[in-house]
């Protein structure tokens, strides 16, 4: 036997025991993914916008919302199944979350189809430009009119905006937190 084999037999040799570690259930791990994923997802928002160059149009901004959400969401849920919180209350940040990310995925998705022509998008940052009226109503008129399109699209990867990429990845993490939701539900009292 190895002096470490012998210390960990024999703790009473003047080592002290360790203490056993809890393992992260796996619904814990599903919501600190959701909450890493949401937060890389804003930060890669942060760096196509400060370090690429490409500005966020109003719909854009929008689309970061659900994320901003669902990160202190995340991490709440995370530490009530670490602590063994009551599955419906589980259960239900589970649903938020779900929820959150199935909207983030329709906005990006409307956003997305706006990019495309498929439906007009909204007024102040998609269509025609206004005429900008009368000298006297000019400055109103630039102080209300975005110049950020949300109906030109800035960016592709493999064929998809930004906005697209914003559904898929939400739409995953949708997937993620409903597994989570079901795997509380069926988890025995």
């Amino acid at each position: 036997m190895s002096a470490q084999t012998d210390a960990i037999d024999a703790p009473e040799a003047g080592m002290a025991t360790a203490t056993p570690t809890r393992r992260w259930p796996p619904a814990a791990i599903a919501a600190l993914l959701l909450a890493a994923a949401s937060t890389a997802i804003v930060l890669g928002a942060q760096v196509f916008q400060h370090v690429v160059g490409i500005p966020p149009c109003p719909l854009c901004l929008e689309q970061r919302i659900p994320h901003y959400a669902a990160v202190p969401i995340a991490l709440i849920v995370a530490m009530a199944v670490q602590r063994r919180a009551p599955r419906g209350l589980v259960a239900a940040g589970f649903g938020l979350l779900a929820l959150a990310m199935l909207t983030a995925a329709g906005i990006g998705g409307y956003h997305a189809g706006v990019e495309w022509g498929f439906w007009p998008g909204p007024s102040d940052c998609s269509g025609e430009i206004k005429a900008f009226g009368t000298a006297g109503s000019l400055l109103q008129q630039m102080q209300t009119t975005s110049v950020i399109r949300c109906d030109v699209v800035m960016f592709r990867f493999l064929g998809l905006s930004l906005a697209g990429w914003n559904v898929v990845m939400s739409t995953a993490l949708a997937g993620l937190a409903a597994w989570g939701f079901a795997r509380t539900l069926r988890q025995s009292a």
